[in-house]
């Protein structure tokens, strides 16, 4: 498993591409390998993307992409991502009006004919859970809904490893549940201040990240994405915080 930098942590640091390349270049002197590209300036060109990532010496393993634009920009999209040399189309978020008990089945509707197209091009699209996805809709959790209707080659998880202990899920069961569809993984860690629950560097809080680190060891997982959505210190602190905590663990 490599370890990776998801760039939505310093989205404010991308959004042109003086500043992208800038930023590149600090995440390559961290230790970071592969990318994920998401929030990023909407006027870079994916060429230019991907000859700064590469000049870095960057690979970009995982992208998220507006529903809209993996609706009905599809085939657009999967050429984007092969010039960015990108295996994995991600969506970020389940847009909101699929979150309920009366819509749900029309996310597969919706879904499956692009999720298809994009298997048919030898990448994989990818859903990224939060916490609402765990929530019942009678007897079914929105994401077994999911896992329902796609096969494991039309829909991989980005599983989040926050989110799903914000849930009050067992992060590790859900690995092993979903050990087959989880290429990558988003780490982040959950720690407590002033009574709060906050986003944290990787092993830096309280999710047992020895024993997460070992289930993932044992799935699909290629893939180990640092996220931390909300740093209380520079991101880029927080970045190569959880690097090296990583690294020492064996991770690079």
């Amino acid at each position: 498993m490599i370890t990776g930098a998801q760039l939505y942590t310093v989205r404010d640091y991308i959004q042109t591409e003086k500043d992208f390349t800038f930023t590149i270049g600090k995440i390559a002197a961290m230790g970071y390998t592969t990318v994920q590209i998401s929030a990023i300036g909407k006027d870079i060109p994916a060429e230019r993307i991907r000859e700064v990532c590469t000049e870095a010496g960057v690979q970009i393993v995982l992208t998220h992409n507006s529903a809209d634009r993996i609706l009905y920009d599809t085939d657009a999209l999967i050429a984007e991502h092969n010039i960015l040399g990108c295996s994995y189309i991600g969506l970020g978020s389940m847009p909101e009006k699929y979150r309920n008990r009366e819509w749900i089945s029309h996310f597969a509707d919706d879904f499956l004919e692009p999720a298809k197209k994009i298997a048919a091009s030898g990448k994989l699209f990818m859903y990224h859970n939060h916490h609402f996805e765990f929530e019942k809709l009678g007897q079914k959790r929105i994401l077994e809904y999911l896992l329902e209707k796609f096969a494991p080659d039309e829909l991989g998880i980005t599983l989040d490893t926050y989110w799903i202990q914000a849930a009050g899920g067992d992060v590790c069961q859900w690995i092993s549940i979903l050990k087959d569809r989880i290429p990558c993984v988003h780490l982040k860690d959950m720690a407590v201040e002033h009574g709060t629950s906050i986003m944290a560097p990787v092993m830096e809080g309280n999710l047992n990240f020895p024993e997460i680190l070992q289930t993932l060891e044992h799935t699909n997982c290629q893939y180990l994405l640092v996220e931390q959505d909300i740093c209380q210190t520079s991101p880029f602190d927080c970045l190569q915080k959880s690097y090296d905590n990583l690294a020492a663990a064996g991770y690079r």
